[in-house]
């Protein structure tokens, strides 16, 4: 069965409901980065996510380095994809080195464009949200970059629904071209755009590019209620000692719903999950941050499974109002969502 590809939120151009993040939080080896990306490519997966902060954070000098194996990754095959990029979050210590400013937005670019080694951005973001009086300047800023042929579209992270609103009314009054899309967290650890962003996205047409639709790994299958976990992964060593926590509360109750819908339909844990957030009419593209080929292969096997309707409604049912603060978690956990 082939890739159904999408318009991607309000533009034309059409993209896999599928999208490969460049996070790699837990992949550290940058040819194993690029054989990743290589086989999202062949799995048919076209719009691969990042951003100018991603890369191996345990250095602040590899900020970018993601944007880096991405370039070199799509030598020859630059033209059949779709890149996201992103701007706004902190690069460096000085008072222009992060934010929504027009000053940052065009360094930023150019920084972009270098390590990615293109002349453009198909969609360029904003990170995040910060002081909505340069909502004007930003996406002034923003449609320079289009009229210069650097982005093709403009989108949006981390911003809540009425803030989508505010953004779109700004670029019709200054004849901007609007946004397509809002990259938020959804998966069934984190409904809670469903509150208000969903009914916005099914009046205007942005779609919804849901970011952390394993809910931070949790969803993997690579966690156990009565396990250590490895401290090769994020929860053995970034959030050592807190797991335990949320496997007490109603999230060791989705997850062990996961992992029986998984076994009922011979599928993976990760598998079940995605597709359970590619379900949603609402969500253009859910990304994945799989950081191996044997993840990337994985999660792949979920553009061809359909849930059916008794394994919809038993996951509807058992992460019915969860948010992304979690049973007993810690109250940093929002962090840790992106």
């Amino acid at each position: 069965m082939g890739i159904e590809y999408v318009n991607f939120g309000t533009a034309g151009v059409k993209v896999s409901p599928l999208a490969l993040g460049l996070g790699f939080r837990g992949q550290f080896d940058r040819d194993e980065g690029e054989r990743v990306i290589h086989t999202a490519l062949d799995s048919g997966i076209n719009l691969i996510d990042c951003a100018n902060v991603y890369g191996w954070m345990d250095d602040r000098r590899n900020i970018g380095s993601s944007e880096q194996v991405l370039g070199k990754a799509l030598k020859g095959r630059r033209d059949d994809v779709v890149i996201t990029s992103k701007v706004f979050s902190p690069i460096g210590d000085g008072p222009n080195d992060e934010g929504p400013s027009r000053y940052h937005i065009m360094r930023e670019i150019e920084r972009s464009l270098t390590r990615l080694d293109t002349d453009h951005v198909d969609v360029y973001i904003f990170h995040g949200v910060d002081d909505m009086s340069l909502f004007e300047e930003q996406f002034r800023a923003m449609e320079t970059l289009v009229q210069q042929g650097k982005t093709r579209y403009v989108g949006v992270s981390n911003f809540q629904a009425w803030q989508v609103m505010q953004a779109l009314d700004v670029q019709k009054r200054i004849n901007a071209q609007p946004l397509i899309a809002v990259q938020n967290p959804y998966s069934l650890m984190n409904r809670t755009q469903e509150d208000e962003l969903f009914p916005m996205v099914r009046e205007s047409g942005v779609g919804v590019m849901a970011y952390s639709p394993l809910g931070v790994g949790l969803l993997s299958g690579t966690y156990k209620p009565d396990e250590v976990p490895d401290e090769s992964t994020l929860w053995g060593s970034k959030r050592k000692g807190t797991i335990a926590k949320y496997m007490q509360g109603r999230a060791g109750k989705v997850i062990a719903a996961v992992g029986e819908v998984a076994a009922d339909l011979g599928a993976s844990m990760p598998q079940v999950a995605m597709a359970w957030v590619m379900s949603h009419p609402e969500v253009t593209v859910a990304i994945s941050g799989a950081d191996t080929v044997e993840q990337m292969k994985d999660v792949a096997g979920a553009l061809e499974l359909k849930l059916p309707a008794d394994a919809l409604t038993k996951l509807d049912d058992v992460s019915y109002g969860m948010r992304a603060v979690l049973d007993g978690a810690p109250s940093d956990v929002a962090e840790d969502l992106e």
